[in-house]
């Protein structure tokens, strides 16, 4: 598989990972940073972040991801993902499929409205 096929697979795995307070996947979210991926020394490095800094669950979310993309890629490679909090997440983050999750779920364009707000 070449990086940008892993890549993909990544990401789909990461869809796998919910924040328990928001019905949408973490990477829809927005909270996924960076994905690097070292094809010749089969490695993964992943940067995310929490919606909030307080938040109980921030490292079992994490822990949740690492492990739905160690599933996807097999065990023969390295997966490390690192929790970040700079920059801070905001709703502005969130992809236009989380957007659509979330107006399906809710009725309307909520990210849109907290732009609109803090503008």
């Amino acid at each position: 598989m070449n990086p940008e096929e892993i890549k993909n697979k990544i990401i789909d795995a990461l869809r796998k990972v919910h924040d328990p307070e928001i019905p949408v996947n973490v990477y829809d979210l927005g909270l996924v940073y960076k994905i690097d991926v070292d094809v010749n020394e089969k490695k993964v490095y992943i940067e995310m972040t929490i919606t909030s800094i307080g938040c109980p669950v921030a490292y079992a979310i994490i822990d949740d991801a690492e492990s739905s993309v160690k599933e996807a890629l097999g065990d023969d490679w390295k997966v490390t993902v690192e929790l970040v909090m700079d920059p801070p997440w905001t709703p502005a983050k969130i992809t236009p499929e989380g957007r659509k999750m979330l107006e399906d779920l809710y009725g309307y364009d909520i990210v849109g409205e907290w732009i609109r707000q803090m503008t």
